[in-house]
């Protein structure tokens, strides 16, 4: 027992100490547990887990124009301009062409210079149906980039409309609108040779014409996709026919599917 004024016995010295060293351990825990949350969590400190980082949103892939994959080609080829700007040109332009109908074929098929009834056009040539989606015109010969060329990719490419007379003498005269992509446009998009000097049209029926590389490339000449607003019909040269304003109807090659620079 204590006695006033006396020493404390050893066994209450002991308790006393332990109290001491608990409590200090307890104040310890807590000035850690707060510099763990002001230190945001850091797991070397708090001994938790931390969230995993956010996932990043995809960024959705550039928009090409169909025809500047072919263009990109081009103007690189031809140094004007860098790698840098054609790449820029190509994810700033896009090209979205205009949902296709693909006209049906006829029941009944006219026969050779008669009329058929749901254009106004006279028929020639024998009708070959093409599936527009493994339809390729080929450009080839005394080129530089040999092309093959889908349809939404000429559908993409500059434009050009006309209302020509076709003139098959001695047999009919069709008027009508057609638009399409100037052959020139084409031709130049191929590269042609130096000693190239005639271009050769050939459409899927085997029928073919040739010219010379500076008619063929006049500027009112061109290949077109449209009629009337519409695509070309089938009996009139769906996918692709030729428009040579000027010259004879046996110079408009219908259902193109090959041009040879020679």
């Amino acid at each position: 027992m204590n006695r006033p004024g006396g020493k404390k016995s050893a066994p209450l010295r002991r308790a006393s100490a332990l109290m001491v060293v608990l409590f200090f351990g307890a104040f310890v825990g807590v000035m850690a547990a707060a510099a763990a949350l002001s230190a945001g969590d850091d797991p070397q400190l708090t001994g938790l887990a931390s969230p995993p980082p956010a996932a990043k949103p995809l960024e959705p892939p550039p928009q090409r124009s169909l025809s500047l994959v072919v263009l990109d080609t081009l103007v690189l080829a031809e140094g004007s301009l860098t790698e840098t700007e054609a790449g820029a040109l190509s994810k700033s332009v896009t090209c979205t062409p205009a949902p296709l109908i693909v006209p049906p074929a006829p029941a009944k098929v006219p026969g050779y210079a008669e009329l058929d009834p749901s254009t106004g056009l006279h028929v020639t040539g024998t009708m070959k149906e093409i599936d527009v989606a493994h339809y390729r015109l080929e450009v080839t010969g005394k080129v530089s980039r040999v092309l093959s060329l889908t349809y939404d990719e000429l559908r993409c490419m500059p434009r050009i409309q006309a209302r020509p007379t076709l003139v098959c003498p001695g047999f009919f005269t069709d008027v009508a609108t057609w638009a399409g992509t100037p052959l020139k446009y084409i031709v130049d998009l191929a590269g042609p040779h130096k000693d190239a000097r005639e271009v050769r049209l050939t459409g899927a029926d085997g029928y073919s014409v040739s010219r010379s590389l500076a008619d063929a490339t006049a500027p009112a000449n061109f290949l077109a996709y449209e009629w009337e607003g519409k695509a070309l019909p089938a009996l009139h040269g769906f996918p692709l026919r030729a428009v040579f304003p000027g010259l004879e109807g046996n110079q408009w090659v219908k259902w193109v599917v090959k041009i040879e620079v020679l």
